[in-house]
């Protein structure tokens, strides 16, 4: 992220504010002085604020979440829009539909709308059509693409809101805040800071100075999304990777399977292993038992050994 320059806010004019009579008490802690009747912001909390934030909108960008841009005022209309496009992020530079926020369902269906008119065109339904139908689809058409075609891609609700003049967007504030979707705004010496969760203490009315914030604040959306894409083809590259590694184990172990499975043995191998087992098996038929040769021994003890008598003189 690029460093910020108080030189260049000063430039762009950043630091002008509103007559002192119509300041906010409230931003009492971002004014650095009066001059001419006109208060002079202080610069260098502007930069401070600008910083925390860009930290704060990079990471919204980089966890895949859209960042709404509000601005209807004149002089910020074109220069929002030209910006914001350049990240692909939505924006609403007409009027603020009402229940845009908290009505979301209904907004989807207008943007639906939107859509089947688009369908109706490629599939040459529209053709078929009357010509005062088709001038009363075509005005409609032309009127959901100026109010809602910016945010035709936004299928959810935003995860953070910037805008530029609380003031005039208060509906957007509190729409906002009845949702706790952060917000984000370039705050003027005469709106009230404790409305939004991130302040950017600006000149919110030159287009020099509109120019210059959100230049600022798009390069630190553009570089979350770059992180994004990055760790997206990280994870891409480390899942491919380990793919192949376990396709090659299990080829390999499939391999060896067939290949054990394919060994056949060769007849001498045969004839010899068949020959250990018969001279085995005669072994053991020879060879007599334990039990046997026992009882052998036993028979022969036991057996009485006759002895003949002779006939005495007295028979």
């Amino acid at each position: 992220m690029s460093k910020i320059e108080v030189k260049d806010l000063l430039d762009a004019g950043v630091h002008f504010g509103h007559l002192t009579r119509k300041w906010n008490p409230n931003m009492a802690p971002y004014i650095y002085m009066e001059r001419n009747g006109i208060h002079i912001i202080n610069l260098y909390k502007s930069v401070a604020k600008i910083e925390e934030a860009n930290e704060a909108l990079k990471k919204i960008a980089a966890s895949g979440r859209k960042i709404l841009f509000v601005a209807t005022k004149k002089q910020a209309k074109d220069i929002v829009s030209e910006k914001v496009a350049n990240v692909n992020m939505p924006y609403i530079t007409e009027r603020w539909p009402g229940g845009m926020l908290t009505n979301f369902v209904t907004i989807r269906k207008a943007v639906k709308k939107m859509a089947a008119i688009d369908k109706m065109k490629a599939d040459g339904t529209f053709n078929t059509l009357s010509k005062k139908e088709k001038l009363q689809v075509d005005r409609l058409r032309a009127k959901l693409e100026k109010n809602l075609g910016s945010i035709s891609d936004m299928t959810r609700l935003p995860g953070a809101l910037f805008i530029v003049d609380t003031r005039r967007e208060h509906i957007a504030v509190k729409e906002a805040q009845k949702l706790n979707i952060p917000i984000f705004a370039m705050v003027d010496t005469n709106a009230d800071p404790r409305e939004v969760d991130y302040v950017i203490p600006s000149n919110d009315d030159a287009s020099k100075s509109i120019d210059k914030i959100m230049s600022l604040v798009t390069d630190a959306i553009a570089e979350g999304l770059q992180e994004r894409k990055q760790d997206k083809a990280e994870v891409d590259a480390a899942t491919s990777e380990g793919e192949v590694v376990a396709e090659t184990k299990t080829t390999k172990a499939t391999k060896a399977v067939k290949e054990a499975a394919s060994v056949e043995p060769t007849a001498t191998e045969v004839i010899e292993e068949v020959a250990e087992v018969v001279a085995e098996a005669t072994e053991e038929v020879a060879k007599p038992t334990a039990t046997e040769d026992k009882a052998t021994e036993t028979t022969e003890e036991e057996t009485p050994e006759v002895e003949s008598e002779e006939p005495t003189e007295d028979n």
